[in-house]
């Protein structure tokens, strides 16, 4: 017998778990995944950091999102599968461990895909991954009778977008693909992926857990703006290495600390968890549009390290390049996330005026470089981000105030 307080499960059927499960939150093991993340995350961050720096961001962004899309797909795969079917037993450990192998294997090979486009060693990590993911999908339809037919057609969907990216690079080493037909190949591939979740699903919907997918997605959000808090102590250090210190530096630092706080504010604003439980059908554009979110938070982390780094040093890049570099990930995310807000809320916590006036002088200030420098741009983003969030907030409470006068008032006898 093992030890009292000890919990061994050898083997347990794999079944739906139920969607209104009480106190469901992530697991270790889910955690333990995550990690192999925040490396794959700190590789492509610090690939495009390197290429802003040398003044060649807008060359470095179609491979960061491409590389930065194999990375996100990845975790969502596992994310909503383990939603539905964690049964925490040897066998599903296992095969996360294998999905886990994946990632790192991903993530070694992401310097040589932002600088070369040579994406086998993440083709490799892919396959590694969808060894074990489709895998868990397999045994979900052999142990599952009711939802057989969906988690066969995860299985197979997941194989052949499998298949396609392999085509897509052999045809790109063989040279046939140019750089010009390869994006819309890829583009192509992406749209098949993001297909084969509502293709197999249209037979019986998953049982994923409302609050563990808020919650899973919240935490994934806390990694990406912790990589741009390693990124931005990156750059000091590079700084304090290169010339001590100085005012911009402890400036850009500051207020790169406080901008990624406010974003932090922002996305938590909204309890995710409840306006997906009454409204499921817009899961898909809810999970989709946190692409845009990610992918905005870890090139933020980039130019965040590269406007510290300048403050230190000279870089090639521009100031008004610099500032963009930081100006357009902050927009973007604010943007999506207004709409992926949107979608789940009863009621606007950020008024659309407000977050697209925000987005508008955000995209705008880095024009003010020549006058203001980077750190001046950078505080001025930061300053309006501390606005709106205490807009936000008064906001917020505002409506909880209406709320609570419109409600009925119990009189006692």
């Amino acid at each position: 017998m093992p030890p009292a307080g000890i919990s061994i499960r050898i083997r347990v059927r794999m079944s739906a778990r139920p969607i209104d499960e009480p106190h469901r939150v992530s697991s270790q093991l889910e955690l333990l995944f995550d990690l192999t993340f925040v490396v794959a995350v700190a590789a492509v961050t610090a690939e495009f950091a390197h290429s802003v720096a040398e003044g060649h961001g807008l060359a470095g962004l179609v491979p960061f999102l491409q590389v930065f899309f194999a990375i996100w797909w990845a975790w969502m795969n596992f994310t909503w599968f383990a939603s539905s079917y964690d049964t925490d037993d040897v066998l599903y450990r296992l095969l996360t461990l294998v999905q886990m192998a994946g990632v790192l294997t991903l993530a070694a090979g992401v310097p040589a895909a932002a600088t070369h486009s040579d994406y086998r060693i993440v083709a490799l990590g892919y396959v590694i991954m969808r060894i074990g993911l489709v895998a868990q999908w397999v045994r979900a339809g052999l142990e599952d009778q009711a939802r057989r037919r969906t988690a066969l057609r995860y299985a197979v969907g997941m194989t052949v977008a499998q298949l396609g990216w392999l085509l897509w690079l052999l045809i790109a080493e063989m040279g046939i693909l140019s750089s010009f037909s390869g994006l819309p190949f890829f583009v192509c591939l992406v749209v098949l992926e993001l297909a084969v979740p509502w293709w197999a699903e249209r037979t019986r919907a998953t049982a994923w857990h409302p609050h563990h997918i808020a919650e899973r997605y919240g935490l994934f959000t806390i990694i990406l703006l912790g990589e741009s808090v390693l990124a931005v102590s990156q750059g000091v250090a590079g700084a304090l290495e290169a010339d001590g210190v100085k005012g911009p530096l402890v400036a850009v630092a500051g207020c790169g600390l406080v901008l990624l706080f406010a974003l932090w504010w922002l996305y938590f604003l909204v309890e995710a968890g409840e306006g997906l439980s009454g409204r499921r059908d817009r899961s898909y554009l809810w999970g989709y549009g946190h692409y845009g979110i990610f992918a905005a938070l870890a090139a933020l982390g980039a130019g965040l390290e590269v406007a510290v780094e300048q403050s230190g040093h000279d870089v090639a890049a521009s100031p008004l390049a610099i500032g963009y570099a930081v100006a357009v990930p902050v927009g973007v995310y604010l943007a999506v996330l207004w709409a992926v807000h949107a979608l789940v809320a009863g009621a606007p916590v950020v008024h659309p005026a407000a977050a697209m006036g925000c987005v508008a002088l955000i995209w705008a200030l880095p024009f003010a470089a020549p006058w203001l420098g980077v750190a001046g741009v950078v505080a001025a983003i930061t300053a309006v981000c501390v606005v709106l969030v205490a807009v936000s907030i008064m906001t917020a409470a505002g409506g909880r105030g209406a709320a609570r006068r419109q409600s009925p008032q119990v009189v006692e006898s």
